[in-house]
């Protein structure tokens, strides 16, 4: 992780991360998803404004450069982007409800640099501090296996088509220490 920043994103970032999500979608998914399923990831991935709307997304870089971004939140959706069907914004109870990590995504240039676990960190850390005592994420296929070295264990696999064509998913959750 050495040289490698972070801060809470802000609108002024919106393009840049929308240009790091299209650069990750396109490259890190090959090898795991047909051409197809990652023209249909579009669909149920991608930039969540709300997330930045309540500072709890993150940008990652080194240098000038973004090399990843993601970030995690209170409210009750658990994937997609502004544009993904079957938003909800319901606020979650930190007592019985696990917060949501939430659109992660690398620069093919920085993958397995540690960009990931940066942020998953962040998203705990923070997440702690507001009193939840559990992680929720969905992964994708080529984030499974840092989502399961940071301890996170599958709670469900799905399959979404809404994107036209059947994109394999799991849902995945972690407790966190007090």
């Amino acid at each position: 992780m050495a040289g490698l920043t972070s801060r809470v994103a802000t609108e002024d970032d919106l393009p840049a991360l929308e240009a790091v999500m299209a650069a990750s979608i396109a490259e890190l998914q090959k090898g795991f998803l047909s051409p197809a399923q990652i023209a249909a990831s579009r669909t149920i991935m991608g930039l969540d404004r709300q997330l930045v709307a309540d500072r709890t997304y993150f940008v990652v870089e080194d240098g000038d450069r973004v090399a990843g971004c993601g970030g995690w939140s209170r409210r009750a959706t658990l994937y997609g982007g502004d544009h993904t069907p079957g938003r909800d914004p319901e606020l979650l109870d930190p007592a019985r409800d696990a917060a949501r990590v939430r659109a992660m995504y690398t620069h093919p240039d920085f993958a397995r640099r540690g960009v990931g676990r940066l942020i998953l960190q962040l998203c705990e850390d923070a997440a702690r501090a507001e009193g939840f005592k559990r992680l929720e994420l969905m992964g994708t296929m080529s984030g499974r296996p840092l989502y399961e070295s940071y301890g996170f264990q599958a709670i469900e696999e799905i399959v979404d088509a809404r994107g036209g064509e059947p994109v394999p998913l799991t849902r995945m959750g972690k407790t966190i220490a007090g």
